[in-house]
């Protein structure tokens, strides 16, 4: 396991003293993390922890000794402004399944207070929802639901955006749609990005990389 790391002062958040089990064995840790603007790519074998690493960085998963800075808010001395700044959202959660793509992405504009509304229509058009807008969750494909989420990502305006293998189940347009966004993101966003992935990004220059292992 090995990560590649910036320098404190000009990280967007450091995180001390991460680990992950799987029942009585630990997968990997203690793992200190400081990611910088741009994009960070966390890879590792099928089991890694790779989506559980997304969730301790997002504030989601709690690591009992561990220690996170977000943007100048800690986790431990102030948890709800900390998942303020960050994006997460589990690819596979049916918690939303009721929801139409525009009822949730309402509730974005509460979830995270940079939410860009102009960003959330424009992408939701790139990627071809316009007919999905109205439709609950439960009533789109895998892809689609992907989409929503990554959309919303892309509109919250969190300082740390985690995106849990964002081109599975996607066509070829909208993966090449958020390529563009990354490549860009890599080159001009202020914000972390944090993508986990078997495979890096292709085209976008990576800020860091996380790897967990085989």
């Amino acid at each position: 396991m090995s990560a590649s790391e910036s320098p404190a002062s000009s990280a967007v958040l450091i995180a001390r003293a991460l680990r992950c089990s799987a029942g009585p064995h630990r997968l990997w840790g203690p793992l200190d993390v400081q990611l910088s603007a741009g994009v960070t790519w966390v890879t590792g074998g099928e089991g890694r922890g790779k989506s559980s690493l997304l969730r301790m960085l997002a504030g989601d998963l709690v690591v009992p000794g561990s220690n996170l800075q977000l943007a100048g808010t800690g986790l431990q001395t102030d948890p709800a402004q900390y998942r303020r700044k960050a994006f997460w959202m589990d690819p596979r959660t049916s918690a939303w399944d009721q929801s139409s793509p525009l009822q949730f992405w309402e509730q974005g504009k509460r979830l995270w207070p940079l939410w860009r509304a102009e960003i959330c229509r424009e992408l939701a058009s790139a990627l071809g929802l316009d007919e999905h807008l109205a439709k609950p969750m439960y009533m789109l494909s895998t892809g689609s639901k992907r989409k929503v989420w990554i959309t919303a990502a892309c509109a919250s305006g969190a300082e740390l955006t985690c995106l849990d293998e964002p081109f599975a189940a996607l066509d070829r347009a909208s993966i090449r749609t958020i390529t563009e966004l990354l490549q860009d993101a890599a080159a001009h966003s202020p914000r972390a990005w944090v993508l986990a992935d078997y495979e890096a990004p292709a085209g976008v220059p990576l800020a860091a990389t996380i790897n967990l292992g085989a």
